[in-house]
C-alpha cells in the first residue's frame, strides 16, 4: 500500500455493524470541498457485510483505508485510527453520520485562522431536539446542545497523541477527553458552521445508556 500521501486531515470512522449507512458517511467525506486529507475506516468487529461496503472505496481511492480488529468499542476503535494517522489535524465521523461538503476545510480554516487554538467541538445539525443523561449526573436529562459530540471534535494532531486518546468508558469518553483537553490545551466550541449531520439511531450509546 502507498503511504506517501501526507494529508492536511485524518478523518477517523469506527463503525460496528452499520454496512447500511456507511456508503452515506463514506461518500460525504469523498465529496468534501477539500482534497488533502485520508479517511480511516476502523472496522470494530462487525459480523454484516461492512468489509465488502468498504472495500471498492478503498480500492478507487488511496485516501482510504480499511483497518480490522476484534470488537472493542468505540473509545479503542478511535484510538487505533489515531495511531496509524498521519493527517496535522485529527476529526472524527460516526458512521450514522455524514459531513456536508465544505465541513473539513471550514474546520481547518478556523484553526488556521487562530492557530493559538488547539481544539474545536460543536457546529452540527440534524437531531438536535432531544434529551441525553448527564454523565455528571445519570439522574438527570441535558439537551444534546449541551454536549460534547466527539463527530465535531477537530484539532492539532498532537492533543490527541499527547493525551493518548480516549479513555475506555462506558459513555461520554467525548466529553471525559475535551475536558482532559481543555486542562492542557486551548479548546474552543462553536456553534456556526452547522456542517456536521448528526442522526442518531435506535441502537445508539445515547439513546440507550
Amino acid at each position: 500500500m502507498n503511504f506517501s500521501h501526507k494529508p492536511a486531515i485524518s478523518v477517523i470512522l469506527p463503525t460496528f455493524n452499520r454496512a447500511s449507512k456507511l456508503r452515506r458517511a463514506v461518500d460525504s467525506v469523498l465529496a468534501q470541498s477539500c482534497s488533502s486529507w485520508e479517511l480511516l475506516v476502523i472496522d470494530d468487529g462487525s459480523t454484516d457485510n461492512t468489509c465488502s461496503i468498504v472495500m471498492p472505496y478503498v480500492h478507487r481511492d488511496s485516501r482510504i483505508r480499511y483497518l480490522a480488529h476484534s470488537n472493542r468499542k468505540a473509545a479503542l476503535s478511535r484510538n487505533a485510527g489515531i495511531q496509524a494517522s498521519m493527517g496535522r489535524f485529527v476529526t472524527f465521523l460516526d458512521s450514522d453520520d455524514y459531513y456536508l461538503p465544505d465541513h473539513l476545510a471550514e474546520r481547518q480554516a478556523i484553526l488556521e485562522r487562530n492557530p493559538d487554538i488547539d481544539l474545536l467541538s460543536g457546529g452540527f445539525c440534524g437531531d438536535e431536539d432531544f434529551y441525553v443523561k448527564d454523565c455528571r449526573d445519570t439522574s438527570k436529562l441535558i439537551h444534546i446542545s449541551e454536549c460534547i459530540l466527539c463527530g465535531t471534535l477537530f484539532g492539532k494532531r498532537e492533543v490527541f497523541t499527547e493525551l493518548g486518546g480516549f479513555c475506555d468508558l462506558d459513555y461520554a469518553e467525548d466529553y471525559d477527553f475535551w475536558q482532559r483537553a481543555s486542562d492542557r490545551f486551548r479548546t474552543h466550541s462553536i456553534t456556526d458552521p452547522k456542517t456536521y449531520v448528526y442522526l442518531r439511531s435506535e441502537d445508539s450509546i445515547t439513546s440507550n445508556y
